[in-house]
């Protein structure tokens, strides 16, 4: 990793996007031009998340430093957006598991997003957020899809014409649609071949009836199979972009969510 001062680790930031596919840690260093630190930890398929947790914790001596802040990013694909006036925080289960089917040790946390008047749902691994709130009391635990949504949602601000922002995965993707600043939806889905990467991005934009021609679809995350997807986007979209940076964003902007 870069060269980082852990002696001012106080002053930091670090944020820690826990998926199935591996983990991510980022350290932000606000009093340094806001330049970020990122490094990738493979996690062991044989061992389960919270396994996984204490074995990188063990063995990565600066994560036992103080920081100013701690973030972690729940990546998966289990979460609900609900508009925040018919929020009630007592009601976040039964809002929670009328989309998703239950799972044992599960935890039900919520985001409230006041810039797109939503709250996002989200479960997580009950074992873990003990472990990680033991290792550092003031922790904040997100959704991916939170700290995507506002960074999108002022993206989406500029021009006049409406957009998808996708966040590619392994093991799926992630769709945000926007019209100037309002979110008109939030969807993930599960695939692994690129031709029903396609499919799903043309349905959504089919069924959200945006303009092959005037409108934007936008592609972050993992694109190490943008060369078999672009070209064939670009036969029925013909405003299609990658995100600069592409990777990250959601470390990257989470800070949007403090």
């Amino acid at each position: 990793m870069e060269t980082v001062d852990f002696s001012k680790s106080e002053q930091y930031t670090l944020s820690i996007r826990l998926s199935t596919e591996g983990f991510m840690l980022s350290v932000y260093n606000p009093l340094d031009g806001g330049n970020f630190t990122f490094i990738e930890r493979e996690v062991e398929e044989t061992l389960s998340l919270t396994a996984n947790i204490k074995k990188m914790l063990r063995e990565v001596e600066w994560l036992n430093h103080t920081f100013r802040r701690v973030n972690v990013l729940i990546a998966n694909k289990r979460f609900v957006l609900v508009p925040l006036e018919f929020f009630e925080d007592e009601q976040i289960e039964t809002l929670f598991y009328h989309s998703h089917s239950a799972r044992e040790n599960e935890l039900v946390q919520y985001n409230i997003l006041r810039k797109n008047n939503a709250v996002v749902l989200f479960g997580m691994d009950k074992s873990s957020y003990n472990l990680l709130k033991e290792q550092y009391p003031d922790i904040k635990f997100y959704s991916q899809a939170s700290s995507l949504i506002e960074s999108f949602s002022a993206k989406s601000r500029l021009g006049n014409s409406r957009k998808i922002y996708v966040n590619l995965r392994g093991i799926g993707i992630e769709m945000f649609c926007y019209d100037r600043g309002h979110l008109l939806l939030a969807n993930s889905f599960e695939c692994h071949e690129v031709t029903d990467r396609i499919y799903y991005l043309l349905y959504t934009w089919k069924q959200m009836g945006f303009d092959a021609l005037r409108d934007e679809l936008h592609l972050s995350g993992d694109l190490s199979e943008k060369d078999a997807l672009l070209p064939e986007l670009k036969k029925y979209i013909k405003q299609v972009f990658i995100m600069t940076p592409a990777t990250n964003l959601d470390l990257r902007s989470i800070v949007l969510c403090e």
